[in-house]
């Protein structure tokens, strides 16, 4: 089942949560709608949910205009942060509770709750803790019944709420692959909320980008991140440094924000800033590069695969590189070692 969202506007006294939003999310699909807190995330999902009213604009699903409809009447599944799972209930129960409340001309039998039931348990692998209580159960755990529960009445759309915002970073990693794994077997059209960069790109299809209320960019994990349309995107988006650059015959020339071109050249572009990410900056122990500038080494970390360097440029900015492994051991860096930095390509150079 499809999502469209046109105009779609709602403001709480003096706060704009969402700003004249447009979307569209296509059957089947798994967008992750990305953005700082208050950005408008969870107001656009509960609006599409039918927990909150639009003030101005409209919500379809699969071309059927749902904005004034009933929750009851949208078949969406919601998933809480917080589960909001029932605690006097057992697992079982709670899976089974959107079944036995349904109306009695569309309800299944006994038997065939029991059967739905303990297909969605193996289906999230949670069968051997069936008569199991919510208090009984890990964080991740809980989700996955929330998440089973959500899937028992079959809804055509998922929407979930920061699915994953109350577990650690180790069980959050696990369950994102789980998630995406079950998406690909059932083909639910789904919706996730989330503040984490790293889970919208690892889990969607597509990624819509929120700020203030606003969408400021759609695209797959790989457009958004290396294509950026604003300065917004590329700053939230991971670890960016921002430079100022001026432009001589051609090339392009980072340093610091009063640079000016040599009086000698003609310069043909005003300075313009620039966002490089820090496993696209070289380090060099030497002048090999016109384009380079002079910085000093104020802080390695060599723990992981990528060893995180932080350095002070000419002009006394902080500027973040990140290398491989070998090529740290072959510099050899140490606090105080004086480097030369460049970008390793001129087309790593993001403008917004």
């Amino acid at each position: 089942m499809s999502i469209e969202v046109q105009d779609l506007s709602k403001r709480f006294g003096t706060f704009q949560a969402a700003d004249a939003v447009s979307l569209q999310v296509a059957s089947g699909e798994l967008v992750g709608l990305l953005g700082p807190s208050g950005s408008g995330k969870t107001t656009l999902l509960r609006m599409i949910a039918g927990l909150e009213t639009p003030d101005r604009g409209s919500i379809l699903l699969a071309g059927r205009d749902v904005t004034r409809s009933r929750a009851a009447e949208r078949g969406v599944g919601f998933v809480f942060q917080h589960y909001a799972l029932f605690r006097h209930l057992s697992v079982f129960e709670n899976v089974a509770f959107g079944l036995r409340v349904q109306p009695a001309k569309v309800r299944l039998s006994k038997q065939g709750i029991k059967d739905r039931v303990q297909e969605l348990l193996r289906l999230v692998q949670l069968e051997t803790l069936a008569e199991r209580y919510p208090s009984q159960l890990s964080g991740g755990q809980r989700q996955r019944v929330a998440l089973a529960r959500a899937l028992a009445v079959e809804p055509k759309i998922l929407l979930l709420d920061e699915p994953f915002g109350a577990l650690d970073a180790r069980v959050r990693k696990d369950l994102r692959r789980w998630l995406r794994a079950l998406h690909e077997r059932l083909h639910v059209t789904t919706l996730f909320v989330t503040h984490d960069q790293e889970e919208a790109l690892e889990l969607s299809d597509r990624v819509v980008i929120m700020h203030q209320g606003r969408v400021e960019q759609v695209g797959t994990p790989e457009a958004v991140y290396h294509s950026p349309s604003t300065a917004f995107v590329v700053e939230f988006l991971g670890d960016v440094n921002i430079f100022h650059c001026r432009t001589e015959d051609g090339r392009t020339y980072i340093g610091a924000p009063s640079l000016d071109a040599p009086t000698d050249r003609q310069q043909d572009a005003a300075p313009t800033r620039v966002f490089v990410r820090p496993h696209l900056l070289d380090i060099s122990l030497g002048w090999t590069d016109s384009r380079q500038f002079r910085a000093a080494v104020l802080m390695v970390n060599p723990a992981g695969p990528i060893v995180r360097v932080e350095l002070e440029s000419e002009w006394g900015a902080i500027v973040r590189v990140d290398l491989s492994q070998e090529r740290y051991r072959e510099l050899g860096l140490r606090p105080g070692t004086p480097v030369f930095v460049a970008p390793k390509a001129e087309d790593v150079l993001m403008t917004a």
